[in-house]
């Protein structure tokens, strides 16, 4: 999608915002994986992604067209809301009392992470699009991060099995990620 595209996209949300939906399945991926990295447990990076697109909406009238990525505007959200979480558990994300100069720093941190926030979104893309049973293991073993014996246990598999499912899984990860950077 051109940005033009995109532009075009925004505006018809703004008017109706039952066209929310589609800005929604083209960046939720991304939002997504930029939470996760952060937030580093799945059901909170849920509640966070989940939030960001709440806002949005709820905000998508003040958005303004200014030449950035809507995708931008939407990871700026998402670093707010994981910041907010952040110091809402008592772990600080960003210092509260970092003079205005700082945030320049932050902004700068956050756009050389959009890079990997892309590979991030595309690999999860790429598992979405896995058979049922390889993309089980991947989300047990990769996202829940549990051993062999515990998916093994957990999708009533052996061992062995759950060791096929994830090297076909990873195989065709590998396979599909060359494809799209050739």
């Amino acid at each position: 999608m051109t940005d033009a595209d995109e532009r075009l996209l925004v505006e018809a949300a703004q008017r109706d915002p039952a066209k929310f939906g589609e800005l929604y399945e083209r960046h939720f991926h991304r939002v997504y994986a930029f939470v996760v990295r952060r937030v580093r447990d799945r059901d909170a990076a849920e509640d966070v992604t989940s939030e960001v697109f709440h806002k949005a909406l709820a905000r998508l009238s003040q958005y303004e067209w200014r030449g950035a990525p809507f995708g931008a505007w939407l990871i700026r959200i998402a670093a707010n809301a994981v910041h907010d979480r952040g110091r809402r558990a008592g772990h600080e994300a960003i210092a509260t009392d970092a003079p205005i100069a700082d945030m320049a720093i932050a902004d700068t941190t956050i756009d050389r992470d959009l890079d990997d926030v892309e590979r991030t979104a595309e690999i999860f893309r790429l598992v979405d699009q896995l058979p049922s049973d390889q993309r089980a293991v991947i989300v047990e073993r990769y996202i829940e991060e549990r051993s062999i014996r515990e998916v093994a246990a957990r999708l009533r598999k052996s061992e062995g099995a759950v060791k096929q499912l994830q090297l076909r899984a990873l195989q065709t990860l590998r396979a599909r990620m060359e494809g799209t950077h050739a």
